[in-house]
C-alpha cells in the first residue's frame, strides 16, 4: 500500500482543501478521501482504517513520502502494534513511489476539471472519481483494479450493448 496527499484544491463546504490518496501496490486500486490541510497523523490513521483496512486488511508495508503526518510517533506506534512496516521514500526523490505520484496526477487533473465547473463540490464527486479510476484498465496489469481485486467487473448504468440499467425501461 502507498499513500500521499494532494493539496491546493478550493475549500469545499466542509473546509477540505485536499485529498488523501491510498493505492494498493498490487491491484492499483485507489481509495480517496477529502481532507483539510490541517489533517494530522491520527486523522490519517482513522481514514486508513475506514477506507483501506476494512476492505483489504493489513498490508505488509506502507510506502509514503517523508511527510510529518507519516513519520510521527503515532504512526510508528500504530505500525508496531499492527505488525507492519512503514517504508519511507527517498527524500526529494518522488520516483520511489511512482505509482502514487501517477495516481495523484490523475486525481489532480480530474478534480481541477470538476473545480472549473463546481469549485465547492469537488469532494462530493470523489466517490465517482475513485470508481472511475478503479474501473479503468491499468497499463501495468492489463486489468482494472476492480477485476484484479475481485475477478469481476462492477455493473455500471450503461452496458456495452447500450441499454441503461437504471431509469425508465
Amino acid at each position: 500500500m502507498s499513500l500521499d496527499f494532494v493539496f491546493g484544491l478550493p475549500k469545499d463546504s466542509a473546509g477540505n482543501t485536499g485529498v488523501v490518496v491510498f493505492v494498493d501496490r498490487l491491484s492499483k486500486m485507489v481509495h480517496l478521501a477529502a481532507v483539510p490541510d490541517t489533517i494530522d497523523a491520527p486523522g490519517t490513521a482513522t481514514l486508513f482504517i475506514d477506507r483501506v483496512f476494512r476492505q483489504h486488511g493489513l498490508p505488509e508495508s506502507i510506502v509514503s513520502d517523508r511527510d510529518p503526518r507519516f513519520t510521527g510517533k503515532f504512526w510508528t506506534s500504530v505500525f508496531a502494534v499492527l505488525g507492519t512496516r512503514l517504508d519511507m521514500s527517498t527524500a526529494d526523490h518522488p520516483q520511489t513511489d511512482g505509482q502514487t505520484e501517477r495516481a495523484n496526477r490523475v486525481v489532480e487533473d480530474v478534480l481541477r476539471s470538476i473545480c472549473a465547473e463546481t469549485p465547492k463540490r469537488w469532494s462530493v464527486m470523489l466517490p465517482l472519481v475513485e470508481f472511475a479510476m478503479n474501473n479503468a484498465v491499468h497499463a501495468s496489469t492489463g486489468f482494472t483494479p476492480f477485476y484484479v481485486n475481485g475477478l469481476t467487473h462492477p455493473r455500471v448504468p450503461l452496458t456495452p450493448i447500450g441499454r441503461l440499467l437504471v431509469g425508465p425501461t
